[in-house]
């Protein structure tokens, strides 16, 4: 096993090792719970992981505002014993300042410091960070050479496939942040003027899994166990990371993580499940935010929760007047009756 910031590939799992030789494993064909902005909070994460999810990533974190000790921040920063191993992702443009934060969130407890270079909201790139570091390979690679420097646990990096279809440098930027230390890579295989639309495509993540020795994992349009196995078989990527298609379906990660090592597909949850753990999400979130917060950001996530259910529109005009908790948990427990007949 080499300990010099890359990562060997075994039989029993895909271990990611620091340059100090401290190894975190995770399994072969590892399923990634992606960092979603507003949406991976410690709630979401731990509804993720206990239905058996290999790693889980925080929401992305502002380096500097880290730094400045800004009390969102450090409440997105914030990580459970039960969803452990974590990842905690941040996001900045300054080497300095992006160490300096890695530092703080592995002193907060984090397994794994994970770069953002692949977040295309305008109001990132505008400032140089997210996606915006593919047009600088040479900063990319300064910022993982001192994060790298500066922590003592596995730093990953995740990005997009390039900034256009002009400009498809992703492979060259996953070189060069490998040769800096870089444990692991998830190529996402959209460029950044795409955002979420279109295709994602995965022969980036091929080309990317045979230019480096260090495990690569693909991003985008993962939707059922079958689709990640496929994509795992095509390009010889160490694991995939679901994004989107976990939103109002945690189980998900699981279920792909679940096929991967049996071959069994399990069957998807029955509505009263899925009501239940609605409900459970809603808890989850009023201990750990209040109950204001709670049902506000519940809205959104009731909403994905009931998707394409027959009556879906009307009772999601219903939660988005929801005010309080026990409103809410009632129109919810009244849609699943209305399933049941």
């Amino acid at each position: 096993m080499e300990h010099n910031g890359t990562v060997a590939r075994k039989e029993a799992g895909t271990r990611l090792v620091s340059p100090w030789g401290q190894g975190l494993r995770l399994n072969p064909k590892a399923v990634l719970l992606a960092p979603m902005a507003g949406v991976t909070d410690l709630a979401f994460r731990l509804l993720v992981k206990r239905f058996g999810v290999d790693l889980v990533f925080t929401e992305m974190i502002n380096a500097r505002a880290l730094l400045y000790g800004n009390r969102e921040s450090r409440t997105l920063m914030k990580v459970a014993a039960e969803e452990r191993p974590v990842a905690v992702q941040i996001f900045g443009s300054e080497p300095a300042v992006m160490a300096r934060a890695a530092r703080s969130a592995e002193e907060q407890g984090a397994d794994i410091i994970d770069i953002n270079m692949g977040c295309p909201t305008p109001k990132i790139v505008k400032n140089g960070e997210g996606a915006a570091l593919l047009r600088d390979p040479d900063l990319a690679a300064r910022i993982v050479a001192s994060v790298v420097q500066s922590v003592r646990i596995p730093v990953t990096v995740k990005m997009r496939r390039g900034w256009d279809e002009a400009n498809i440098n992703g492979p060259v930027v996953a070189r060069r942040v490998a040769e800096e230390g870089a444990a692991a890579v998830t190529m996402h295989g959209r460029t950044r003027s795409q955002g979420y639309s279109g295709r994602a495509n995965w022969a980036v993540v091929a080309e990317v899994c045979q230019l480096l020795s260090i495990p690569v994992f693909g991003n985008g349009d993962i939707r059922s166990p079958e689709e990640a196995e496929q994509r795992i078989a095509e390009t010889g990527c160490a694991g995939v990371m679901v994004g989107r298609a976990a939103l109002g379906n945690p189980w998900l990660p699981g279920r792909i993580a679940h096929y991967l090592a049996t071959g069994e597909i399990l069957s998807p949850p029955p509505k009263a499940e899925v009501i239940r753990v609605a409900l459970e999400h809603l808890d989850l979130l009023s201990q750990l935010k209040g109950e204001r917060r709670a049902v506000l950001e519940m809205r959104k996530h009731a909403a994905w929760y009931i998707k394409g259910w027959p009556g879906a529109a009307q009772v999601r005009e219903e939660i988005n007047r929801c005010e309080r908790r026990g409103r809410m948990e009632e129109v919810l427990y009244q849609f699943n009756r209305s399933q049941q007949t």
